[in-house]
């Protein structure tokens, strides 16, 4: 459990996105710019990368954040500033830069399930009664 100034939270999101038209690009010297900078927006933004894993055609990020940031805010930080950082600092060296496609997707995980939640919300009500 992490806690802010108004709230205790446990949130953690799994978020996968792509290169421009699916390109094995992150390989090799490539991979490692993109990971520095993914570890480097989460310490700028007060988030905690659980884990993380750079693939040739895809990354696969496990982050933690407050509840005051929505899963698109997320993705957008994360896709939007690896991106333009990565072009800004190797790009005109390497001439390959860094293009994210469109989209991504997200999911939440927690310590407990559905389930677990359901039951609980379930016993408080028959507690009320």
């Amino acid at each position: 459990m992490k806690t802010t100034r108004h709230a205790t939270y446990n949130l953690n999101y799994h978020i996968v996105w792509l290169p421009k038209y699916r390109n094995a690009v992150l390989t090799g010297e490539v991979a490692d710019r993109v990971e520095s900078i993914l570890h480097e927006i989460a310490d700028e933004k007060g988030l905690d990368i659980q884990n993380l894993t750079v693939q040739p055609d895809h990354v696969h990020l496990f982050v933690s954040s407050p509840p005051k940031h929505s899963p698109s805010l997320l993705a957008n930080w994360f896709k939007g500033i690896s991106s333009r950082k990565y072009n800004h600092r190797h790009a005109d060296h390497d001439g390959e830069k860094i293009r994210w496609a469109r989209g991504y997707y997200t999911g939440t995980a927690g310590h407990v399930s559905s389930e677990t939640v359901e039951n609980y919300i379930d016993r408080h009500k028959e507690a009320e009664a």
